[in-house]
């Protein structure tokens, strides 16, 4: 879904700004709604699962609850990268499920006004861009804004989770 010059990823009025955590992944900045952040932590161990999927690492103990993490990089089809000590688990909530997310890096906290989103471009029927809110102007560089809840409620070949 893409968003109009008048509304925003939450659906709000024009004129009020909205708030991602960004990140990178690679050379390139993503976002997400930081409402939906619960919290980051440097990487720690996890724990693997068999017959998972290549993007889940496996899951860790946060507190009581058991968090599925997944490489975003792997998730994109991105080259693996060492994890050193930047490399850090977003920790977010999808409905009623919390799930880990594996970045490179955080970066900053992005106000979005309306005028500098811009919709996902259409890349062609061979490209999924479902799980793209948009993208953001932020100065000279572009924030591809992701829809947490399709990135992370699906499996990688589009379908809806099981």
């Amino acid at each position: 879904m893409s968003y109009g010059p008048t509304t925003n990823p939450r659906g709000d009025a024009a004129g009020e700004s909205s708030q991602f955590l960004t990140f990178r992944l690679a050379d390139e900045d993503y976002g997400v709604e930081i409402l939906r952040v619960q919290e980051i932590k440097g990487y720690s161990k996890v724990t693997p699962l068999p017959n998972t999927p290549p993007e889940v690492k496996g899951v860790m103990n946060l507190r009581g609850t058991v968090v599925p993490i997944l490489d975003l990089r792997t998730r994109f089809g991105l080259p693996g990268a060492e994890y050193d000590r930047f490399t850090v688990v977003i920790v977010v909530t999808v409905g009623p499920k919390v799930v880990g997310l594996v970045v490179d890096a955080v970066s900053d906290v992005l106000n979005v006004a309306p005028a500098e989103l811009v919709p996902t471009p259409d890349l062609g029927a061979g490209v999924d861009t479902s799980f793209l809110t948009g993208m953001a102007r932020a100065g000279d560089r572009l924030v591809t804004l992701l829809n947490i809840d399709r990135l992370v409620g699906a499996t990688p070949d589009g379908g809806p989770a099981a």
